[in-house]
């Protein structure tokens, strides 16, 4: 019998523990490690800090879930990897804290044939001073718990927009090199469409605030949509759903400092500016959740498993090289580690060999770059890979490998939201392939315009709607899910 060990429950870690326990069913040991309790549908957190949905629409209790699958669920932290074993163990084994009841803070040896690292970002709202809804200054959508906060501050600038007291409303990315623009993109495309749907725009001031070099980037470079005929840049794509709602811009800035109604962010000509406010919602930094890792004999071996920001080293290419240089095939498909080949690390806990996005400095050294996205869609057909890999390994007892999802050879459909109704509701459909440019094979693009493109309107808003249900149908695994797809 087989123990595989999958750390997290987020997009990656459920789809890879739910896939395992589809394909090898009671036969293997399958434990899952979470601090979470509940797993949630993040894409739909925007809708969350709207007040377009409720916290209970985004997500669901995971223990009865795992007992019904038997799988051995814990709620706790990895606070250590020992891939080589030691201290009475001949394989590899984890080290877990309890994070709840009469548990808490006990620690466990938890020992494994097969790791599956995916605990996701921590969110690092500590990189930028004031940032984050705990002990700073400024809201965020991504947690559940987090969005029913944002909608809680939203809603109290809207009663002051109805005493006709103008508010600044700004929106966008909070650290010079942070990801997930798409979020924040459509957070502040849905907080128009509810200031406008109480007709209230007179009394509000809002502002996209960014890290990209040009709107539409997405942290993918940016791409050329097929839209109507022609081909279009996303830069365009994404300016034009701005201007028409009247919403300002900021782009390559990289937010340094948050008090309690001024951002201070650096240009990227290295200028310092400050921007007013009374409700931002700002995307933190991400990084590894900090697990360490130890030899046999106890000597600390964590950059041989991580990089320096906390993500797990896998089968890429890192070798430094100027950004003209990079190629697709740089780009991981296995998740593999290198050196241990028994852990994995699908979805964001994998280190990227380099951003999409072109590096980009100010005068002052300031990387004001997006990170490169691994959310979503990629996050789980991420996690059905390594899944198959190792059922693969354990029936054959070979680690064959035939299952590969490299983000340069991988589609990704994308609805940005734009607002929320059954008939008035907007959204842009848009689909990339691939994720990660390939220059080699597509020179004029980076991409295939055959199957990137993208189109606004009603039915995209449908599709995300029907979405949201399909996807935490899957994550249940109501009947049939294993047919859904990622």
């Amino acid at each position: 019998m087989a123990k595989i060990v999958v750390l997290g429950a987020g997009i990656a870690g459920h789809t890879t523990s739910s896939y395992l326990q589809h394909y090898l069913g009671r036969k293997h040991e399958i434990v899952v490690v979470s601090p979470n309790s509940n797993y949630q549908w993040v894409p739909s957190n925007i809708w969350v800090g709207v007040g377009r949905m409720k916290p209970k629409d985004v997500y669901f209790p995971l223990a009865p879930l795992y007992k019904k699958w038997h799988i051995d669920y814990k709620q706790a932290k990895a606070t250590s990897i020992h891939p080589d074993g030691g201290e009475g163990f001949d394989k590899g084994y984890v080290t877990i804290e309890y994070v709840v009841g009469e548990e808490k803070g006990k620690i466990e040896k938890v020992d494994y044939d097969f790791l599956v690292n995916a605990t996701g970002p921590a969110l690092r709202f500590d990189k930028t001073e004031g940032l984050g809804p705990d002990i700073g200054n400024t809201v965020s959508v991504c947690t559940y718990g987090h969005a029913t906060e944002a909608w809680k501050r939203l809603q109290e600038s809207i009663e002051k927009m109805k005493q006709g007291i103008k508010q600044n409303i700004v929106v966008g990315i909070g650290f010079p090199g942070a990801t997930c623009q798409g979020a924040a993109f459509e957070y502040v495309l849905n907080v128009y469409f509810e200031i406008k749907r109480r007709g209230l725009l007179d009394f509000a001031d809002i502002t996209w605030i960014t890290n990209e070099y040009e709107l539409g980037d997405f942290a993918m470079g940016g791409a050329y949509l097929k839209y109507g005929g022609y081909i279009t840049p996303t830069k365009i794509f994404t300016e034009s759903f701005l201007a028409e709602r009247n919403i300002h811009w900021i782009k390559r800035a990289g937010v340094y400092k948050v008090d309690k109604d001024t951002i201070y962010y650096e240009k990227l000509d290295g200028t310092n500016r400050v921007l007013k406010y009374d409700f931002a919602m700002l995307i933190p930094a991400f990084s590894g959740p900090g697990i360490k890792a130890f030899g046999k004999d106890g000597e600390d071996i964590t950059s041989k498993l991580f990089k320096p920001n906390g993500f797990m080293i896998v089968d890429a290419d890192y070798t430094p090289k100027p950004f003209e240089e990079w190629k697709a095939s740089d780009w991981p498909s296995t998740y593999q580690h290198p050196d241990y080949p028994n852990i994995f690390a699908p979805g964001i806990a994998f280190a990227p060999p380099h951003t999409i996005s072109k590096p980009q400095k100010s005068p002052n050294g300031t990387n004001i770059t997006p990170a490169p996205p691994r959310t979503g869609m990629p996050s789980g057909v991420m996690g059905k890979i390594v899944a198959q890999n190792i059922r693969d390994w354990i029936k054959s007892g070979k680690p064959l490998m035939k299952h590969k999802a490299s983000m340069a050879k991988m589609g990704a459909a994308c609805i940005v939201s734009a607002g929320y109704g059954l008939t008035n509701g907007i959204a842009a459909t848009m689909t990339v392939y691939p994720i990660v440019q390939d220059w080699e094979k597509y020179p004029n693009y980076g991409r295939s315009i055959k199957y990137t493109m993208g189109e606004p309107g009603l039915a995209g808003h449908w599709l995300k709607w029907f979405m949201h249900y399909m996807f935490l149908h899957k994550a249940k695994g109501y009947p049939f899910w294993y047919l859904l797809p990622e």
